[in-house]
């Protein structure tokens, strides 16, 4: 909660998740740029490790992925770690990585 001038302002919150992180690092989701892009001081963006380790590991060799929009990404986005929040981390497999992609790259209104 951020407090200026005597009144108390709440910022949005938003929660990305493995897929949403995946199809900005990889797609064409000009909703999903511009909010991490150019990060508003009204919104407060999130995620965990966990949910970063996701979707790098969903990266093929064959996409466009450029490390820019990583970087950019650390600095927008904060993260927490998995293992605090929720305990152990699952270990990740290949039925998980085709989900999320078949998620991040599937087109609007699908």
């Amino acid at each position: 909660m951020i407090i200026k001038n005597n009144e108390a302002k709440q910022k949005q919150r938003i929660e990305l998740d493995s897929a949403t992180i995946l199809r900005y690092l990889i797609g064409n989701d000009e909703e999903i740029d511009t909010l991490i892009m150019c990060k508003s001081s009204e919104i407060e963006l999130v995620t965990t490790d966990f949910n970063v380790y996701e979707a790098l590991a969903s990266i093929k060799q064959y996409d466009e992925f450029k490390l820019n929009k990583l970087a950019k990404f650390f600095e927008a986005v904060e993260i927490k770690s998995y293992k605090e929040l929720k305990g152990e981390k699952p270990i990740l497999k290949d039925e998980r990585v085709e989900e999320l992609r078949r998620n991040a790259l599937k087109k609007k209104g699908e």
